[in-house]
């Protein structure tokens, strides 16, 4: 018999998986300009251990029948090497906080957290390099402008984390430390839009291409 969640892990795997044709909106080498993606501090908030669910739907955790406050967006990219080629098989990880601004992390306060967000995903690439999440758009919280972190492992090794920015929220990006650490070339790999995912309404799409050093 298939439970709740395997029915809605099946919908949300095929949801996964549409934007990936929609949401490819420049070749990721040429999106990239052959500058390497930049790199950014992972933060306090890296998992210290894996939630038991930390599929590539971040919007239902577990099998709790609410899903997660927030605007879902639906995430997709693509990892090239240094050359612009496609990376297969890479293991991607996505954090980030919660619709409450709070990191479902020990370190990070447990008042206000939504239990229904799973806070961390992982995926691996497919032959074109190309991978998907389902999450929510970011919020900001104090000391910080909206992002999404992100990590590429290669054969078990960590070859690159950063963070990607809204670029809707220039006010709060440009206040940020680590957004002003970068340079202006580098802010333009990092930061970009949410626009409306016209295959499933009332949903958000963008993309996070990754181009390795």
């Amino acid at each position: 018999m298939l439970t709740r969640r395997k029915l809605l892990t099946s919908a949300g795997m095929a949801a996964i998986s549409a934007p990936l044709i929609a949401c490819t909106l420049a070749e990721p080498a040429e999106a990239a300009n052959a500058v390497a993606t930049p790199r950014q501090t992972a933060g306090p908030f890296y998992p210290d251990e894996f939630p038991a669910d930390h599929d590539a739907d971040l919007l239902q955790f577990m099998d709790m029948e609410a899903p997660a406050r927030g605007e879902a967006v639906h995430v997709s990219g693509a990892v090239t090497d240094a050359a612009g080629e496609p990376v297969s098989g890479a293991t991607i990880d996505l954090w980030q906080c919660d619709a409450n601004g709070v990191y479902h992390h020990p370190g990070d306060r447990e008042e206000g957290r939504d239990a229904a967000f799973q806070g961390f995903g992982r995926t691996e690439t497919d032959a074109q390099g190309r991978y998907a999440f389902r999450t929510i758009r970011p919020v900001p919280y104090p000391g910080r402008t909206p992002h999404i972190h992100l990590r590429v492992w290669r054969d078990g090794t960590s070859v690159l984390t950063t963070q990607f920015y809204d670029a809707d929220r220039a006010d709060l990006n440009m206040a940020d430390g680590l957004y002003r650490s970068m340079s202006a070339a580098e802010r333009a790999l990092v930061t970009v839009p949410f626009i409306e995912n016209e295959g499933e309404p009332g949903t958000l799409m963008t993309q996070l291409d990754v181009r390795l050093a």
